[in-house]
């Protein structure tokens, strides 16, 4: 009981290089060399922990099982049924492979941390979760796959780029679609000039977060609420059942939906976010734009503007709209140059040149879908996390990827500095958003142009609820 209660008040970072005194021992689970019909020299297995066990992290445990060398030895959640499906979910796996079957469940991931036995760790929790997880680990000699958007806040994302780069750790972000076909081609024939000078970009991602107005709800017995809020500190922010979708394991039953946390400004950033650290990274990525950024925010409805606008110093103007007029919510970007345009989304990709485009990425222009349709999708990303394989193709190269950089200690497609660059896009959008009028950006300083509201605004920085430290 006290090894508990010292964990579940926060560790400062002293304190948890401390912990090694309470005799914990990592478990090596990998005595065969041949892994999924793949010699696999013991140099090169990567052993994996993974810290939020929920749907996406089912989903990015079914993209690593597709990668030769990769072993996973633990699980972590504040959920302990979560644990119990992952592990399951694991052993199966393991069982399938012919390697020992075992994966430890944790509530506290920095015993997870502690494991000698451990790689890298996989992180997708909320990303109000994302700084510490990720910090902690670097600092525990751990590389880290964490999931999109790399922050919460904008000083949280510039503490994180710090310890990566102090620990020489290997941070890969969850922003899959740099490493799929249609979007590299997308990236290259922006760069290349094939449609000229970019004058401008629309990039449609979804709605800014709304107000929390969730009702109270009992907090149920398998869920650690205090360790689920973490540092937030925000009284406003009370248990429902949509922040943390509930399962059953007797019968098996399925999250009805994603954290729900993602839509609330109290504990998170929107669409803004959640598909602006897809787009908006693409279209950064095309522009020559990582690691920096707009430098001027206008938020929709200031002085009749019609939508998000950033503007670069080079000209180009983004506008968060639809990319594809008859197709008003599909999430996708466009580009307009001088001669020509492109536009990509998932399975999609199309020029005003189609000899530009690859017939075996042309894949299908996005349309509309019914009620009906959406809801068999989801079903099927369901079936098909259920069956060990993630739900979109393209993550499982973006794994690959960062396992291969594990190896060589190379920087990923996705390294920490850019992840940074675009939660600091999302952030300041939604922060224009919510001052409702225009915000100005260096994107060399990293800091707000005379501005000190933006730069108390709570997506900058907030303090952290005690005893949490960043």
């Amino acid at each position: 009981m006290k090894k508990k209660a010292i964990i579940n008040r926060g560790l400062s970072r002293r304190e948890f290089m401390g912990i090694s005194t309470l005799g914990l021992t990592g478990l090596t689970i990998l005595p065969s060399y041949v892994i999924g019909g793949v010699r696999i020299p013991p140099s090169d297995r990567v052993v994996l922990g993974f810290i939020g066990c929920g749907q996406q992290g089912l989903n990015d445990f079914g993209g690593f099982a597709s990668v030769a060398g990769v072993q996973v030895a633990a699980c972590c959640d504040v959920d302990s049924m979560k644990q119990v499906r992952f592990k399951k979910r694991v052993e199966a796996w393991q069982e399938s492979q012919g390697v020992p079957q075992r994966c430890d469940m944790y509530e506290q991931y920095e015993l997870l941390l502690e494991r000698k036995d451990i790689d890298a760790i996989e992180i997708a929790t909320p990303d109000h979760w994302h700084a510490l997880n990720t910090i902690l680990a670097c600092q525990s000699g751990k590389d880290v796959y964490v999931q999109k958007p790399l922050s919460f806040t904008i000083r949280e994302a510039l503490k994180m780029v710090k310890v990566a780069r102090e620990t020489g750790r290997v941070v890969q972000v969850g922003s899959q679609q740099r490493s799929s076909g249609e979007f590299q081609k997308a990236i290259e024939l922006v760069r290349t000039g094939a449609i000229g000078h970019i004058e401008k970009i629309y990039a449609k991602v979804g709605d800014p977060p709304q107000p929390f107005d969730l009702p109270e709800m009992p907090v149920p017995g398998n869920l650690n609420w205090n360790l689920w809020l973490g540092p937030l500190n925000d009284d406003r922010i009370h248990y429902h059942p949509d922040l943390c979708p509930p399962i059953s394991l007797d019968p098996e039953e399925r999250e009805k939906l994603w954290g729900a946390w993602r839509w609330y400004r109290e504990t998170g950033n929107g669409y803004t976010a959640d598909w602006g650290a897809h787009m908006f990274d693409i279209a950064q990525a095309a522009i020559g734009m990582d690691g920096s950024g707009p430098a001027e925010f206008i938020p929709k409805g200031y002085n009749g503007q019609e939508y998000l606008a950033f503007k670069y110093l080079n000209g180009i103007v983004m506008t968060e709209q639809p990319y594809l007029e008859d197709v008003p919510r599909a999430q996708g970007i466009k580009f307009f140059g001088t001669n020509g345009w492109i536009e990509v989304a998932r399975g999609y990709l199309g020029c005003s040149n189609p000899e530009l485009v690859p017939e075996d990425l042309a894949g299908n222009r996005p349309r509309e879908m019914t009620p009906e349709e959406r809801r068999a999708m989801f079903e099927q990303m369901q079936r098909s996390r259920d069956r060990g394989r993630g739900s979109f193709e393209i993550s499982s190269p973006h794994m690959q990827n960062f396992i291969d950089c594990v190896r060589s200690r190379k920087d990923p497609i996705a390294p920490v500095e850019v992840g940074c660059s675009t939660s600091i896009l999302c952030c300041i959008a939604n922060i224009a958003t919510e001052l409702e009028r225009p915000v100005n950006w260096n994107p060399a300083t990293l800091r707000f142009v005379d501005d000190e509201e933006a730069t108390n605004h709570r997506l900058y920085s907030y303090k952290y609820r005690n005893p949490y430290k960043l």
